[in-house]
């Protein structure tokens, strides 16, 4: 099974803003709940220390992110791989009146029992956790 969900909301910044955002690494992964760590290798290439409280997980799982399409400042798309699960996350920005608007776009497909079910239940969550980090760093901007 996998897993998807597409959420778009609007955003009080500019595409730049957004963009710096959204297009850095470490502040993509750093809202996520199961990151506990991360390490940045470069401006396209990261690795999330997962942990995921299901069933015969019981360490921390590393997932190899890649972005692996850049459009600057309209879409980004990454791709991370562990031996647990594969995640696509793609991002669109698109200027609107006063602001952004940012549709986001997860799929997860999981290679071990449980993981499907877990983010079918936490997705949602993660992409509020996500959004409101969005709107802090852009307050902090301005």
């Amino acid at each position: 099974m996998t897993v998807r969900v597409e959420r778009t909301f609007e955003l009080d910044a500019s595409p730049d803003e957004v963009w710096e955002f959204i297009a850095d690494p470490g502040k993509r992964a750093q809202p996520i709940s199961v990151v506990e760590s991360f390490d940045i290798h470069d401006e396209t290439h990261a690795t999330w220390h997962i942990s995921l409280p299901i069933p015969f997980v019981n360490r921390t799982i590393a997932v190899e992110t890649e972005d692996t399409e850049r459009d600057p400042p309209t879409h980004i798309e990454f791709v991370g791989r562990s031996r647990v699960l594969r995640v696509v996350g793609e991002h669109d920005l698109e200027a609107v009146d006063g602001g952004t608007r940012l549709r986001n776009r997860f799929t997860v497909e999981g290679k071990m029992p449980g993981v499907e079910q877990f983010f079918k239940r936490n997705l949602d969550d993660e992409l509020d956790n996500l959004e409101t980090a969005i709107r802090e760093d852009a307050a902090i901007e301005n």
